[in-house]
């Protein structure tokens, strides 16, 4: 299958941008089913609103997301390496930590 470069326009800010042969491909071989939507600035701008972190040149970048948030089981104010699912519980280190030896034990 031969793909050719496109011209589509971004949903939120109107301007054409290309889709590229190459990007084009790569939507092909990971069987993706819709064109993308938004141009790269766009794109970079709404993936650091939803707390996502942007790829680089196809290498995703290396920051860890640290979100504070209260221990479910003592209280305490902490900070965990990942964005907490609603209605799932939280731990501190020491909590977490004590919970894992007692299941183990």
């Amino acid at each position: 299958m031969e793909f050719q470069d496109r011209t589509l326009k971004c949903i939120d800010c109107g301007a054409d941008f290309t889709f590229t042969a190459g990007e084009q491909l790569f939507f092909y071989d990971k069987q993706f089913k819709n064109e993308p939507k938004r141009c790269k600035s766009c794109k970079a701008k709404r993936l650091t609103s939803v707390g996502a972190v942007p790829v680089r040149q196809g290498f995703p970048s290396r920051a860890k997301v640290e979100t504070t948030a209260v221990c479910s089981h003592c209280g305490k104010e902490t900070t965990v390496p990942f964005r907490p699912t609603q209605g799932r519980p939280v731990f501190c280190r020491e909590c977490f930590r004590d919970r894992r030896q007692a299941a183990s034990a």
